[in-house]
């Protein structure tokens, strides 16, 4: 397959995904709610309606003009995806794909559903990516790999694929820099920022950084909207359990009925808690993020450090790769030899 053909499918998959029927995506839905019921149908509208938005000829035209074809012979290419909000993995596939590669997937157990269902549409649209598409269990004789997955996992993949050319992801996070300025479509859309998929994606924000004087009743009034999380069974768990061993612990937080705001010096916060911390100026707060950079997926404000708008880390654009690792750049880097 040339350029042009891959780009043409991937161009017709986004508009199949753009126009699935009601009654199928509904049905689709119940299937990998029972599979994984963190993906409820209001975040596989949000994630799917994400790559249909991507996958738009222009877009996809734009992105590819910074890579030149490079030459080289195609490459097998293993994919270990996370499974922390649905089809998190995608982007990557399109990568491989888009590349001229092949693309051998070990898919995570929380999300095997959508990303089979996506693969055999696009196959379904153009069958020479049958020989393109292979998933499995056991990962064999491939050329490069990209994990994704937590700290500790990232240590087995360094060992198995250390002799291969890799990308590893590890634990990523973001987080919000407020002053106190913020008006109420601000604080309304930053309320996306952290609930969208419960928070459990690296461009959730889990940490906000604060002036000593904000005032979070105001924050939390914004955030009435969001309150149906406290519906959800799985996040109600979290919050009844996080909540009492603050109570317990004799800790001081901030409480709304469902979420939970506690003063932490780290960044990862639990399902259902929202870290905070101080800060006195920007110059201050640099040098304490400097040293976290490597574990920053998106820094949400309207401060100078920031480099995302409050309600946009849920709509990355093609070039926005995790990691800030050009997942293209390394694919072309792979050498034939």
């Amino acid at each position: 397959m040339i350029i042009e053909e891959r780009v043409k499918a991937f161009v017709q998959l986004g508009e199949y995904i753009k126009t699935i029927p009601e009654e199928k995506f509904k049905s689709l839905a119940e299937s990998i709610r029972i599979e994984n019921p963190w993906f409820t149908e209001a975040n596989l509208r949000m994630a799917v309606s994400g790559i249909g938005e991507y996958l738009d000829e222009k877009k996809l035209r734009s992105w590819l003009s910074q890579y030149p074809p490079v030459g080289r012979k195609p490459k097998v290419v293993a994919l270990i995806m996370a499974g922390n909000i649905p089809m998190v993995g995608f982007h990557d596939l399109l990568c491989v794909l888009i590349n001229g590669d092949a693309a051998l997937i070990k898919s995570s157990s929380k999300d095997t559903i959508l990303i089979k269902v996506i693969c055999n549409k696009l196959i379904e649209i153009d069958g020479r990516f049958a020989h393109k598409i292979t998933f499995g269990d056991q990962l064999k004789n491939f050329d490069a790999a990209i994990a994704t997955g937590s700290d500790n996992a990232s240590r087995y993949f360094e060992y198995y694929f250390g002799k291969y050319p890799h990308i590893i992801r590890k634990n990523r996070t973001s987080i919000a820099i407020l002053d106190g300025t913020e008006n109420k479509e601000q604080f309304a859309a930053l309320g996306s920022d952290v609930f969208s998929y419960f928070g459990l994606g690296c461009r959730n924000v889990s940490k906000l950084f604060v002036p000593r004087d904000f005032d979070f009743v105001r924050l939390l009034n914004h955030w009435e909207s969001f309150k149906d999380l406290g519906f959800h069974h799985k996040y109600h768990n979290n919050y009844q359990y996080q909540r009492s061993i603050l109570l317990m612990s004799g800790l001081h937080f901030l409480d709304n009925g469902f979420v939970l705001l506690q003063e932490h010096e780290k960044l990862v916060s639990p399902i259902a808690v929202l870290y905070f911390e101080y800060f006195n100026n920007t110059e201050e707060l640099s040098k304490r993020l400097d040293p976290l950079r490597d574990k920053l997926q998106c820094i949400v404000g309207n401060s100078p450090l920031a480099d995302v708008g409050f309600g946009k880390t849920q709509c990355p654009g093609l070039a926005d790769y995790a990691d800030q690792m050009d997942t293209m750049k390394f694919l072309q880097g792979i050498s034939d030899e």
